[in-house]
C-alpha cells in the first residue's frame, strides 16, 4: 500500500497545485491514499466548504487541519458533518469536530489523528497525554495509525516521533511550510519527517506575499496578508507500507518546483 501525505496547502494556488498534481503522482507511483492538511486552504487561513470540495476533487481521502481550523466560519457548518475532516484532537472537550477519522481501504482500516503541538502554539491540552488516550480509544479498530502533528518546533515535533516510534506507521510534522531532509524510518520502525512542507506559492513567505512580509518586519506594524502569485511548489512524503505486516519499508520525500 502506498500512502502520500501532503503538506500545507495555501489558498486557490495551493489548491490548483494539489488538484495537478496529486493526479500526476497517483498515475505516476500507483498511489492508494491521500492524506494532506487543509488548514490554510481556504484563502489562507482556515477551511471552508469550497476549499475542502477541492482538496476532495483534487484526490484528497482525509483533509487534517492545525490551529487555523476556526479562521474561516464556515468550518462550523461543515466539520461536525464531514466524517474525514479532522482537527487537532488536543482541543479541550466540546470542540465541534473530531481529531480522528477511520478511513476503510479495501479490507484495511487507517486511522488518522491529528494533533496539536504547544512551544510557541495556542494552549491546549497536552498532545502525549491525548495521544495515549487515542490509542487506547482507537484499540484493535485500525490495522494502520497515522498523526499528522502540526507544531512550530522541530524538538517537540521530533520528540513526539520517538514516543510514537513502533506503536504507530507513520508521524509527519506539519505547520511550518518549510520542508524538512530528514524523512527516514525511525529505529523501531515508524515513518517519519519533522515537517511536510507546503502546497503554495513557491516565491512567497510561507505562502503570503513576500514584500508584506518583509515590511511586517521592517516595519514593526500590522499588515494584511494576501496569498502571493506566481509558480508553486508543492511538497509531501510517499510511504510505502507492507500489505501483510502494514509496516513502512520505504519514504520518499517529494518536492515539485515550478519553473
Amino acid at each position: 500500500m502506498k500512502i502520500l501525505l501532503v503538506g500545507d496547502v495555501i489558498g486557490r494556488p495551493g489548491r490548483q497545485a494539489f488538484s495537478r498534481y496529486t493526479r500526476q503522482l497517483k498515475k505516476e507511483h500507483g498511489i492508494d491514499m491521500v492524506i494532506v492538511n487543509g488548514e490554510n486552504s481556504a484563502g489562507g487561513k482556515g477551511v471552508s466548504e469550497t476549499s475542502l470540495g477541492e482538496l476532495y476533487g483534487g484526490g484528497a481521502d482525509v483533509v487534517t487541519t492545525g490551529n487555523h481550523i476556526w479562521d474561516n466560519r464556515e468550518v462550523f457548518n461543515i466539520i461536525d458533518r464531514e466524517p474525514y475532516l479532522v482537527r487537532p484532537a488536543n482541543y479541550p472537550e466540546g470542540a465541534p469536530g473530531k481529531g480522528w477519522c477511520l478511513y476503510p481501504f479495501k479490507a484495511k482500516n487507517i486511522a488518522v489523528v491529528n494533533m496539536s503541538g504547544r512551544s510557541f502554539m495556542p494552549e491546549m491540552d497536552c498532545p502525549f497525554q491525548k495521544i495515549e488516550d487515542i490509542l487506547a480509544e482507537i484499540g484493535e479498530q485500525a490495522d494502520i495509525i497515522i498523526l499528522d502533528f502540526h507544531a512550530e518546533t522541530t524538538s517537540e515535533k521530533m520528540a513526539m516521533g520517538f514516543y510514537l516510534d513502533g506503536r504507530v506507521q507513520i508521524v509527519v510534522g506539519t505547520h511550518t511550510h518549510i520542508q524538512t531532509s530528514d524523512e527516514r524510518i525511525l529505529p523501531n520502525g515508524t515513518a517519519y519527517i519533522t515537517d511536510l512542507g507546503m502546497t503554495g506559492p513557491w516565491n512567497s513567505i510561507l505562502g503570503v506575499d513576500k514584500d508584506i512580509i518583509i515590511k511586517r518586519f521592517t516595519s514593526c506594524m500590522p499588515v494584511r496578508h494576501e496569498i502571493a502569485k506566481g509558480p508553486c511548489v508543492y511538497c509531501g512524503l510517499l510511504v510505502e507500507i507492507d500489505d501483510k505486516t502494514n509496516a513502512p519499508v520505504t519514504v520518499e520525500r517529494i518536492m515539485i518546483r515550478e519553473d
